[in-house]
């Protein structure tokens, strides 16, 4: 039992119930699984890529064009479709603030 709630300890953390990305809580490896307790049901997830702390990663899969939502707010969308698990960065993340649009 113990060494279930030790794996719970947190490792992502996902700010605002509305976000669909949580935050890295220290450097993640692929393969690696996170319990998302914010989730309905609470779940884990299996990371499909390497997630430097502090960098976002996917609580569903996210598809291009979609807002990504942090705070509770829009911080911008998806390039490409990315699959529950991913790593989200801007390689396929873009904002249109302060574009120049």
């Amino acid at each position: 039992m113990e060494k279930i709630a030790a794996q719970r300890k947190k490792s992502i953390l996902i700010i605002d119930p509305a976000d669909n990305v949580a935050i890295a809580l220290k450097d993640l490896k692929k393969g690696e699984r996170c319990f998302v307790d914010g989730s309905d049901p609470p779940e884990w997830i299996p990371l499909l890529d390497d997630i430097p702390f502090g960098h976002k990663l996917a609580i569903g899969t996210m598809k291009k064009n979609e807002s990504v939502l942090k705070y509770g707010e829009e911080i911008g969308k998806m390039k490409t479709t990315v699959n529950k698990g991913g790593w989200i960065h801007t390689h396929n993340l873009y904002c249109e603030r302060g574009g120049g649009k």
